[in-house]
């Protein structure tokens, strides 16, 4: 058994950079269910796309990982905290099967508004909670052994693409799920999509959980230590990346003009997350951790009130964005028969011009935000006043 560690309790750091992350989220979930392309086109193909509109997408790339990250993280403390390995497992378990229970339920409705069903999509955090159970039967291992079993993952996951499996392999059909994005149709008119492969993401929370001992660090030496990390992980990246040998399936090439380069050298793979994709991604989280993180004010405080609650948070803005996506629909003048939740699209027919443009969506992000603002201060405040076991879940 681990010795309970004196040094951890609520770290700002953590729930600033975690509100960063809710903050952005949002205005990519805006993007996704309101921008007027946003059904027929991709943010991220530069045949298409712009560079404002790439980079509204790509920001949001830093979402998924970080909160994972730190989800590995808030496990270590949780953990060390209880200092008994039998509770803890229990405590990993039941809130991995309540998150996978969460996702195929209220996420999934709350995302496309769909009573049907017929798009099941496997996200951030069903991954999540698979990811807690699989934690869970880990924990007789030290931090950094179970760290080294996450790195080992994100160093290696991308061979998968490349093994030779005979045609219509069964072990291949078994395993491709774990590691990319399938879609697998259940029935006629119902189809599961694994849009974030439990093992990579395993890889993620895993080297999260390991990181959480930084956190028992002096404040100065773990901050000098997050910013060495970070500023490597970024060397790593440009080096790796510029070599366009290993670390993301989609290399970068010459384009017409010098912004669209620099877009395809950053265009970079979410899904599943790529070696690269973790290098960026992680390697800016560090190096928040280590310097934004550490200045206290008002700001940071009001950014750290989503941090507090990203449960509650990441629910309630799905029914919010989805809520006023309908109204913008009526409003443009479409009626409920007119609207489809059926096929995936948020109500909205692809083969009809609806939704806003890109100025438009930051200015409805900004909006949601400010409506989230107090009830995220209010159950901060109700979760810090109460002890009630279910609020350990939330």
């Amino acid at each position: 058994m681990r010795q309970a560690s004196t040094k951890l309790k609520r770290i700002y750091s953590i729930d600033f950079v975690r509100g960063i992350v809710m903050i952005i989220m949002a205005l990519d979930h805006v993007r996704d269910l309101m921008h007027v392309d946003s059904i027929a086109q991709s943010p991220t193909d530069l045949a298409t796309t712009t560079p404002l509109l790439f980079f509204t997408r790509w920001i949001t790339y830093l979402c998924a990982p970080i909160f994972v990250f730190l989800a590995g993280t808030s496990a270590f403390i949780v953990v060390e905290k209880r200092n008994n390995i039998r509770k803890s497992r229990q405590f990993l378990v039941k809130r991995g099967i309540w998150l996978i229970l969460l996702e195929f339920t209220l996420v999934n409705f709350g995302l496309f508004f769909d009573s049907g069903f017929h798009t099941i999509l496997f996200e951030v955090i069903a991954t999540i909670g698979i990811s807690f159970i699989v934690l869970s039967l880990l924990l007789r291992l030290s931090p950094e052994t179970i760290g080294a079993i996450g790195l080992s993952i994100l160093l290696l996951h991308d061979l998968f693409p490349l093994l030779a499996f005979e045609k219509d392999s069964s072990i291949k059909a078994i395993l491709s799920p774990l590691f990319t994005l399938t879609v697998t149709p259940i029935g006629t008119s119902r189809v599961f999509v694994m849009a974030y492969p439990p093992i990579p993401w395993l890889g993620i929370l895993l080297v999260g959980f390991a990181g959480g001992k930084f956190f028992t660090l002096p404040e100065e030496r773990r901050n000098h230590l997050f910013l060495t990390i970070g500023a490597v992980c970024v060397m790593l990246f440009i080096g790796l990346r510029w070599l366009n040998a290993y670390g993301d399936p989609a290399p970068w090439s010459a384009q017409p003009t010098g912004i669209y380069t620099f877009l395809s050298f950053i265009n970079i793979t979410k899904y599943p997350p790529s070696l690269l994709f973790c290098l960026i991604t992680l390697g800016s989280m560090f190096l928040l951790l280590g310097g934004l993180a550490q200045k206290r004010n008002q700001l940071t405080d009001i950014i750290s009130t989503y941090g507090r609650v990203p449960l509650f948070y990441f629910v309630i803005h799905f029914y919010l964005i989805h809520t006023l996506l309908l109204a913008i629909l009526f409003m443009q003048g479409f009626h409920w028969s007119d609207l489809n939740f059926a096929v995936g699209s948020f109500g909205r027919l692809k083969e009809v011009k609806s939704g806003i443009s890109l100025g438009a969506v930051y200015l409805v992000w900004l909006g949601i935000l400010a409506l989230l603002y107090k009830p995220c201060k209010w159950f901060g405040h109700y979760k810090a006043v109460h002890k009630f076991w279910w609020l350990s879940y939330l």
